[in-house]
């Protein structure tokens, strides 16, 4: 099987990267720069490597780096932004900063015709993150590609098999990025394509097999599409070695709870625990407001039930959670900036009595995931059930949490799912949802003034959830599901619709 190696030196868009060489047919693993060698490198049988982009200057003593030995073990290097400017330094060539002529954003590309830009136009659109720039390219290199103001938006040793682009190939933006990777596999790393989601799924069943061999092991259920892939993936695995527990923190949507209870218990027999928890965690988060700090304590109230849990039923070993790539870069794992912490990545708390975490996805995107659902036998409408965040309605309700808030969050949220449903929406989008915000506005209902707050309507399209864009969801569903909301939901005086994309904005509000 091809094995493309991620060298991670710390940029957003780094598990992007994997996420399109995946799409190619060839498996991709992300390592960060720091944890891997050269010999080791050198004895995986790599058919590839990519630098990944970083927020960092290569002449910085603090940025990353890595061994110049790399260049000679004869396997091809594709540098992507930082990476393309680390292959320059490493070779001999010259970066420098453009002071006065950054790149950001959707930049024409003018590129020469070679084994990197096969089928790809002369100039085309990509997408420029870039201050320095490369001056001048190393021995050995020529330039294969410019814009306006990079004089080496690209650069090839062909002998050596070395490419770097200054742009990022792996963004949707760029418009033939799925093109260039494309070549760098099949044209410079000769990838046969031969990988594909059944093997993962069968792989990770029989790893799993192995390694948790008559172990007993605990799994946070959700009931969300992530976990419940992961518990179903583990449960094939290991068969009533797996208890599942599901904690009603009371922040679920509508009926949540029940439909859960429901599926796991009787549709797929698992060893399941229904955990009511909802005074417990609403205590907590009394008067809690900031965003981040409501995640941590959603996220270690979490594991403290599961240990309570695990102690009724014996010793338990593993925790199992459905921890997926997007959660990770967001957590601001490695080198990567913290955008916001999720409640079983960066909201674990540092003791917890498990002896191991095994998260089976954690190297998926969602589209990923949803198909090693399906490959598993999960009904379809509950692998494309709704994207929900862990910490639930904690995160779309802004400002602090209380009982009527949450009632007035879920049935606005209830109405707006329905009315997506009853246009034959839910496949024109990829999530959507009602969020409360703090805001109170003044309204008129039967001639009289009222004071009530402001929900706002979320809805997205997206392939990855890493880049996201606002769904122009027509104005006669919007018209109706406000009429529905500020009729139907006590409390609600005006709805509002977001038009923002993602970035510079979350999916989520928090």
């Amino acid at each position: 099987m091809d094995k493309i190696l991620i060298l991670d030196f710390g940029g957003q868009y780094n598990q992007l990267i994997a996420r399109r060489v995946r799409e190619q047919k060839a498996y991709a693993e992300i390592k960060p720069y720091n944890k891997i060698t050269v010999d080791e490198i050198k004895n995986a049988g790599y058919s590839g490597i990519i630098f990944t982009g970083g927020p960092n200057s290569v002449y910085d003593e603090k940025s990353p780096h890595f061994s110049a030995d790399i260049l000679s073990i004869g396997v091809p290097i594709l540098g992507i932004c930082y990476g393309h400017q680390l292959l320059t330094y490493m070779a001999g060539g010259v970066v420098e900063s453009a002071n006065n002529i950054s790149e950001y954003g959707k930049i024409e590309v003018a590129v020469e015709d070679n084994k990197l830009f096969e089928n790809i136009p002369e100039k085309s659109i990509f997408w420029m993150s870039h201050t320095d720039y490369v001056s001048r390219v190393p021995d050995g290199f020529r330039c294969i590609a410019t814009t306006d103001n990079c004089p080496c938006a690209a650069m090839c040793n062909e002998e050596k098999k070395i490419y770097g682009v200054q742009f990022h190939p792996e963004v949707t933006h760029s418009q033939f990025g799925k093109e260039l990777l494309h070549n760098f596999l099949y044209n410079v790393c000769n990838c046969s394509g031969d990988w594909s989601m059944d093997k993962f799924t069968q792989n990770a069943i029989e790893k799993y097999k192995t390694e948790l061999k008559d172990k007993k092991v605990l799994c946070a259920l959700s009931g969300g599409v992530d976990s419940s892939v992961a518990a179903v993936l583990l449960h094939k695995a290991i068969g009533d070695n797996l208890t599942c527990v599901f904690v009603d923190h009371g922040l679920l949507r509508k009926n949540e709870g029940d439909i859960v209870e429901e599926i796991f218990k009787n549709q797929f027999s698992m060893n399941l625990i229904r955990v009511n928890a909802q005074e417990r965690f609403l205590s907590k988060l009394a008067c809690v407001t900031e965003p981040e700090k409501k995640r941590k304590i959603i996220g270690e109230e979490f594991i403290r039930v599961f240990e309570e849990e695990a102690k009724k039923i014996g010793h338990v070993n593993v925790l199992v959670q459905g921890t997926i790539y997007p959660d990770v870069i967001e957590s601001g794992k490695g080198d990567a900036a913290t955008i916001k912490s999720h409640h079983n990545v960066g909201g674990l708390p540092s003791v917890i009595d498990f002896d191991e975490i095994v998260e089976p996805l954690r190297e998926l995107f969602k589209d990923e995931v949803r198909a090693v659902g399906l490959e598993l036998g999960i009904p379809y409408d509950l692998v494309w059930r709704q994207p929900f965040p862990g910490p639930g309605l904690a995160v779309r309700v802004i400002g602090d949490l209380t009982v009527d808030k949450l009632d007035i969050v879920r049935d606005a949220d209830a109405i707006f799912r329905e009315e997506i449903a009853n246009a034959g929406l839910e496949k024109e989008t990829n999530q959507y949802f009602a969020v409360l915000t703090d805001t109170r506005t003044v309204g008129v209902m039967g001639d009289a003034r009222t004071y009530g707050y402001t929900v706002a309507l979320r809805a997205v399209c997206t392939d990855d959830f890493m880049t996201a864009d606002f769904t122009r969801i027509p104005f006669d569903v919007l018209a109706k599901a406000s009429n529905r909301i500020t009729n139907e939901v006590r409390g609600i005086s005006r709805v509002v619709y977001d038009i923002t994309s993602k970035p510079p904005a979350t999916v989520e509000w928090e």
